[in-house]
This record gives structure tokens, sequence and C-alpha cells, in this order.
């Protein structure tokens, strides 16, 4: 592996702190967004698994990657037994599979622990695109991830190729009527509201690529 392209653990647990801020920093936004849907929980949610993986990457050294990321999944499960707290650590633990025994990641391996992390959100929570989940964003960002890597991008290029493919994700399906979960009970009244899940996965992206 060269060392231009290789990630560190401390890299890893770096971006987590990122993105966990950038949440912190918008879990008004995403309580206003959720409360729109018929629910109003989100934010709330994700301030507490933000808060709980800040601790933990504060107080976890990261030897083996894999390791690490999968005891952020159960960290996140134990701060928020909610849907999205388990989806989340369902993500983190299929990534943390991925990346198993490695101290420091090639870029292909960002590519497999972002596929990993979408599969697993996918098969937990039993959403396809279209039905204006957080999939819906998930799944063209590592897509565009993956695409980006295997055409020799470095990857801050995929990781801004990941996030403008999970904007155009989220906006593709505002106009729709949500499927799966509680918004699912509104109906009508969740076409042409941002998607909540797809906001937040935004916004984790965001964190991820300053």
């Amino acid at each position: 592996m060269m060392a231009a392209e290789s990630i560190s653990g401390q890299a890893v647990a770096e971006a987590m702190r990122r993105a966990c801020r950038a949440l912190q920093a918008q879990c008004e936004y995403l309580t206003s967004l959720d409360q729109a849907m018929g629910d109003g929980d989100l934010g709330i949610t994700m301030e507490k698994l933000a808060g709980a993986l800040l601790a933990y990457a504060d107080a976890t050294p990261v030897a083996d990657i894999g390791k690490f990321l999968a005891g952020a999944g159960m960290a996140a499960n134990r701060a928020a037994p909610s849907t999205m707290g388990t989806l989340t650590s369902i993500a983190l633990m299929r990534a943390g599979k991925a990346a198993m025994g490695k101290s420091e990641l090639a870029p292909a391996d960002l590519a497999a622990i972002f596929a990993a992390a979408d599969g697993g959100i996918q098969e937990k929570g039993k959403a396809t695109l279209g039905d204006k989940t957080v999939v819906d964003a998930l799944h063209p960002a590592s897509e565009a991830f993956a695409a980006a890597i295997a055409a020799a991008a470095s990857p801050g290029e995929a990781g801004a190729k990941a996030l403008q493919a999970a904007e155009e994700g989220r906006d593709r399906v505002t106009p729709l009527r949500s499927r799966i979960g509680r918004a699912s009970w509104v109906g009508e009244r969740t076409e042409g509201k941002l998607d909540p899940g797809c906001s937040a996965l935004v916004v984790v992206l965001q964190g991820l690529t300053r």
C-alpha cells in the first residue's frame, strides 16, 4: 500500500468526529424536517448518537480500524436504540466487518466500507430506492464514491462525488410520498417535503468531506 494513498486509523477517528460535529450543529434542522413528516425525534436521536460516538472516538485507540468501527456500532446501539440508531449501528458494524484486521485503508477499502454500510441499512430497513428513506441518498452516494475511486479519483474527490449524489438522491424523492416507517402513516402530507433520513445522510457526508 502506498503511504500517499493510505488512510490511517487516526484519520478514520477524526472523520467520525467531523461527521458527529456536523450532526450536532444540524440537530434542530433535522428535528424540524422530522416534525413536518409527522414524527419529530430524529434530531434528538442524532444528537444522542453524535455525542456517544464523539465520546467513543475520544476514548478508543484505533489499532484495528475494523474493530474500531464495529465498536462504534455497538456504542451507537446503546446510545439510541431507535430506528435510526439501529440503522446507524448496523451500518457501522458492517463497515467494521469490511475493514476488520486493517490498520490502514486504501481508497478501495473505503469504497468497500461504504458499500457494506449501504447494504446493511438496506437489509435491516427493508427499504429500496424510491421508498423515500435514507437509502435514496445513501445508495447513489455509495455507487458514486466507488465509481470515482475506480476511476483513480482521490478519496477527497470521490467524497465530493458522493455528497453530490446524495443531495441529488434526496432531491429526487422529495416530491414523492414516504412508503416506509412512521412517515408512511402521514401519507400525502409527506409529498414535497425533504426526507429527514436523506437529509441526515447529507449532513454526515458534509462533515466527512470538509
